[in-house]
């Protein structure tokens, strides 16, 4: 698959970019920021991949989290791509800060107009890792995966469906139980129709039940007590039920005093680098 550099910085002794590239999931051209830290000037490293939350696009965790330096420390290749396909302008698409642009939830749409583009799950759980291992040094199959909100949704999401291609995962204030809160509601109703049985193939908690045994590593979550989203649209207490339904080793931590915004993340995010660094080769 070709590669557009759009742009290329010098980071923490390696290079942080922004690059495109047409994407066969999503029919579209989908934006990129990967980090290569200095070890991949060596030899291929691990890559681990983030997942943005709602509104975001591919550049603001790499702008506000301070993960370059926590990337270069531990030699991981970072990959965070678009939350959405862009550039199409489909009826209501631009409606809403919790649907559509910006809003793609991480899962492959079958209800129009969403169907054809909003691909996301396809996109980050197949072509994306195709692309990448095409484009960069990358070492070994299975990657890390992690992200906030509706990307930590989407992160716990595809590595529980996926374990045979991710070997860690974590999530910062995730979204844990889509099919029971009004973000996951309003989402799934759009681009899954009414069926409430498909939607179960995108929640967590239920993949947890169904296939937690499956998954082999630990799961850290970090949540703020006082994010604003905490009871409605996070409800991390679905998760540590689920996970302890099936077996799976679940280390939530909740953060007295933090929201849900980056300044949260940052200050946390440097456990979830240690977390991945330490299953890589588990």
């Amino acid at each position: 698959m070709g590669i557009d550099t759009l742009s290329e910085v010098r980071c923490f002794g390696g290079v942080q970019g922004i690059y495109r590239h047409d994407s066969r999931a999503t029919g579209t051209p989908m934006r990129v920021a990967v980090y290569s830290p200095p070890q991949a000037e060596r030899g291929p490293v691990p890559v681990l991949y983030w997942l943005s939350g709602l509104t975001c696009t591919e550049e603001n965790f790499v702008q506000k989290a301070g993960a370059q330096r926590l990337a270069a420390e531990h030699g991981f290749l970072l990959v965070a791509p678009d939350t959405s396909p862009r550039g199409l302008d489909l009826p209501g698409e631009h409606a809403s800060w919790d649907f559509g642009s910006g809003a793609g939830f991480y899962v492959d749409a079958t209800c129009e107009p969403w169907s054809r583009h909003y691909r996301m799950y396809d996109y980050v759980s197949q072509e994306l890792h195709e692309w990448v291992s095409g484009a960069f040094p990358v070492a070994g199959e299975r990657a890390g995966i992690f992200g906030h909100s509706m990307g930590g949704h989407g992160a716990l999401v595809i590595a529980l469906r996926n374990p045979e291609r991710y070997r860690s995962v974590s999530a910062l204030a995730p979204i844990c139980s889509p099919t029971t809160c009004p973000w996951g509601e309003k989402a799934f109703t759009g681009y899954l129709g009414p069926d409430r049985d498909a939607w179960r193939a995108y929640d967590a908690c239920e993949l947890v039940r169904e296939r937690g045994r499956e998954w082999r590593t630990p799961i850290l979550v970090d949540q703020g007590s006082a994010d604003q989203f905490l009871s409605a649209q996070l409800q991390p207490e679905r998760l540590v039920t689920a996970c302890a339904e099936a077996g799976v080793e679940l280390h939530l931590r909740m953060r007295a005093g933090y929201d849900h915004s980056y300044f949260f993340i940052a200050s946390f995010l440097a456990d979830h680098f240690a977390h991945h660094a330490a299953l890589r080769n588990a």
